[in-house]
């Protein structure tokens, strides 16, 4: 065993050892004794899509049909979705005779072929079909035949127990906890196995402590993983509580610190902010995760910890990514966009970042990850962290902020370093926010030995129409809600350029504002975004 990993061996071992026929000649019970209830609701257009066949994922489709479990081509991230069958709810909420029998049908195909790819016995991938299995059997089980029901709960009894011999889960990510959820989700539905209570407990309050930090971000930075770690957690103390179990003391809090960051990473639509891999996702879903959350404390402004602060002023709010990129091991999403803001007036988005893709388009999920796709400063057309498949290389290591209010008004003044080893040079942002929410003003410097090139970019949501004024010295900004803005610059070329975005269910073309400054030009640009009338 020279030069392997002790605890990785003996966890590999117990696995393999959970996956043997038991010798204690355990019964398998003919059906789960208490109900497991999914907490999420289903799309019916994505079931209707799975009944001809397809997975929709992000922006992603991969074929999903009888017949195709031994396919194990594309990414993980499909390869994942598919093996996870979350996609259940979707034809649940379909409801149809057709949506149940091909659910009854693509299970009972999964149980019978031999699973050969990685991914499908991954622990938060085996922990989320657990729960996604147990959450939906009343719909796609309960009323078939004994033969399907035989094997179904003997697959479940049988992934629990490899489940349970593979915690603690060691991926630096969030998928510790949907693991632990699924063990949490077969203890309740299969009481007389009472290991898998114990073993869930004693891990889950060190995923708590390693994943969320102390003002309720989650380590990765991303709202998108704060809305699934929520998610994961509440439907982890529902599954509790419907066992009459007592909960770690950790739980609540967590819940609560969670709920309160996801609060402050909303736009005025409801949806979240598109920091780290996040899309808007749908208000109602993000609506329904905060009332499972419960007690609704009073949003904090800034999360410290996470790095974001929440400017808003009469109809306006602006979100700010202050904070240095996640650490190593929690990166894998991460983008280059330190120091990027979002701007949204009421319901309508007007400023954006680009927005995030799958694993499965691997060339737009590399340009999504660059800081040119983010409304912040770029120097020489160079990303201000190094994007690497597994992560980040380079990347900010100081991220200093300071910010005041007054009367109503916001100030925030934050720089970064991501560029200091590359160019020796300094980004340092201010913004602007009156009380009112119609006048946001802001500065971009490089402080650098050596003069740079560089520019500033403004992405605008698609629905925000652009025109620049015939002097070229500013741009009229028309909103989907009819209100009219101003973008003025002083110190930079100012243009517009085409932009997409992926923050939505499906690309669209958008448009960007572009401020460019050469290496012999000033080396700082004034803007303001101010309402019209």
């Amino acid at each position: 065993m020279s030069g392997s990993d002790p605890r990785r061996w003996l966890r590999d071992a117990r696995r393999a050892m959970a996956r043997l026929p038991s010798l204690r000649l355990t019964r398998v019970p003919d059906a789960p004794t208490l109900p497991v209830r999914d907490l999420w609701p289903g799309d019916p257009t994505q079931g209707a899509r799975l009944l001809k066949g397809e997975l929709v994922v992000g922006n992603s489709v991969r074929a999903l049909q009888p017949g195709g479990w031994g396919d194990s081509s594309g990414s993980p991230v499909l390869r994942a979705a598919a093996h996870s069958f979350t996609w259940l709810r979707d034809l649940r909420a379909l409801g149809t005779d057709a949506a149940r029998q091909r659910a009854r049908t693509l299970v009972s195909e999964w149980i019978a072929t031999p699973q050969h790819d990685p991914v499908a016995i991954r622990p938060d991938v085996v922990g989320a079909r657990i729960a996604a299995w147990l959450g939906h059997y009343d719909f796609f089980a309960a009323s078939a035949e004994d033969a399907f029901r035989q094997k179904l709960m003997a697959r479940l009894v049988g992934d629990a127990r490899a489940l349970s011999a593979a915690m603690p889960v060691e991926e630096n990510e969030a998928r510790g906890l949907t693991a632990i959820k699924g063990l949490v989700a077969a203890a309740v539905a299969l009481p007389d196995q009472g290991s898998f209570l114990s073993r869930a407990l004693r891990f889950l309050p060190q995923e708590l402590t390693r994943q969320i930090l102390p003002d309720g971000s989650h380590i990765e930075r991303s709202p998108a993983t704060n809305l699934s770690a929520l998610q994961d957690l509440t439907e982890i103390r529902a599954l509790l509580q419907a066992a009459q179990a007592t909960p770690p003391p950790a739980l609540g809090p967590s819940i609560e610190r969670l709920a309160a960051a996801l609060r402050v990473l909303r736009h005025g639509d409801g949806g979240l902010a598109l920091f780290n891999g996040a899309r808007e996702e749908t208000s109602s879903l993000v609506d329904l995760a905060l009332t499972q959350a419960g007690r609704a404390g009073r949003a904090p402004t800034q999360l410290v910890d996470g790095g974001f602060h929440r400017l808003q002023a009469g109809r306006s709010v602006l979100l700010m990514d202050t904070g240095a990129p996640p650490p190593t091991g929690f990166d894998r999403n991460a983008h280059a966009g330190t120091l990027a803001f979002e701007l949204s007036i009421g319901r309508d988005r007007l400023v954006v970042n680009c927005g995030s893709a799958p694993a499965a388009m691997s060339e737009w999920r590399d340009a999504l990850r660059a800081t040119a796709a983010h409304s912040t400063l770029i120097i020489d057309d160079t990303s201000s962290s190094e994007l690497k498949p597994e992560g980040l290389g380079r990347r900010p290591e100081q991220v200093e902020v300071q910010r005041q209010e007054a009367s109503g008004a916001h100030w925030l003044e934050a720089s970064h370093d991501g560029w200091l080893k590359t160019f020796g040079a300094l980004h340092r942002r201010r913004l602007y926010v009156a009380a009112s929410g119609e006048d946001i003003r802001g500065e971009d410097a490089v402080e650098s030995a050596t003069p740079q090139s560089f520019a500033v970019r403004f992405h605008l949501h698609p629905n925000v129409q652009a025109t620049l004024q015939p002097d070229g010295e500013g741009v009229t900004l028309r909103l989907a809600g009819g209100a009219s803005w101003r973008f003025r610059a002083d110190g930079a070329r100012i243009g517009i350029e085409e932009s997409v975005y992926m923050g939505g269910s499906e690309p669209r073309r958008a448009e960007q504002i572009v401020l460019t400054s050469e290496a012999e030009g000033p080396q700082q640009v004034k803007w303001a975004i101010t309402k019209l009338g």
